[in-house]
């Protein structure tokens, strides 16, 4: 299957294309990726697809914050007269939204834990950005989510050709991205710990970046955001640790004709 990524703007979850071939030894999979930088002006992100549909795609992403801006969707849409299946993933979880992505037939994945950067310029320049998203690759990687993805877009990739269209429509939470991720109960709280606070994050950035215009008011704002993320990055690194030193650590590498293994004992 040849599939298509477009990355407009940046969430933690714009790393995914990785998940899907993690060694590069798949042979039933390749990947095109396609990129507007931080930008998600409908100009930037039209730009970005036409490079991108100028491959023979069997599927196509298209990650970016907030499905709903003009530039994400006029993506999706101009796709869609190709006749190529889509799948939208987003970090806004919205019923309009939700009822768009279906009536137009778009699988979606939206995520609720992938949080909105403290973008304010009295605070955030590029090693602050860097910080953060390492902080928030970390969160999604080891509390499921990354994983959850995963196996979504798997089961899309590896179904039969009459299922072809078969696409997802899920919103990943804290609960259905930590359930069967862990071995330990503990460690699960854990992660769903490390994600309550992301999703708190985002809820908090909302007001320091767009309610908030006292320079007093939002600077500790969007500053203290970033402080907490990393406290939920380290809470989910104990979860790991607990689940490593127990050997249940779950992993589910691919096989090179796609199929997926699971194991939790490292030398077995």
């Amino acid at each position: 299957m040849n599939v298509g990524v477009a990355k407009f703007g940046n969430i933690g979850s714009s790393f995914i294309d990785l998940l899907l071939d993690e060694r590069a030894t798949r042979k039933n999979l390749e990947i095109k990726v396609a990129g507007s930088g931080s930008k998600l002006d409908k100009k930037s992100c039209l730009s970005a697809l036409d490079s991108l549909l100028n491959f023979d795609l069997d599927l196509v992403l298209i990650i970016s914050p907030n499905p709903k801006l003009k530039g994400p969707k006029a993506a999706r849409k101009k796709t869609k007269k190709q006749d190529i299946p889509v799948i939208v993933i987003g970090d806004v979880v919205d019923k309009d939204l939700k009822n768009e992505l279906e009536e137009n037939k778009f699988g979606y994945i939206l995520l609720k834990n992938d949080p909105l950067i403290g973008a304010r310029r009295e605070f955030l320049d590029p090693i602050e950005m860097a910080d953060f998203n390492s902080n928030i690759l970390k969160i999604l990687a080891l509390s499921g989510v990354f994983r959850k993805i995963q196996s979504e877009l798997d089961q899309v990739i590896n179904q039969p050709q009459e299922n072809k269209n078969k696409l997802p429509n899920i919103v990943i939470d804290e609960f259905n991205a930590t359930k069967n991720e862990f071995d330990n109960p503990y460690a699960r709280y854990k992660a769903i710990g490390a994600l309550k606070i992301a999703k708190s994050v985002d809820k908090t950035n909302l007001k320091g970046c767009y309610k908030y215009e006292d320079p007093d008011k939002y600077i500790p704002t969007v500053a203290s955001t970033h402080e907490m993320l990393k406290a939920a990055k380290d809470l989910v690194e104990e979860a790991r640790e607990i689940e490593k030193s127990n050997d249940t650590v779950k992993r589910t590498p691919h096989k090179k004709n796609g199929n997926i293994i699971e194991k939790r004992k490292i030398q077995k």
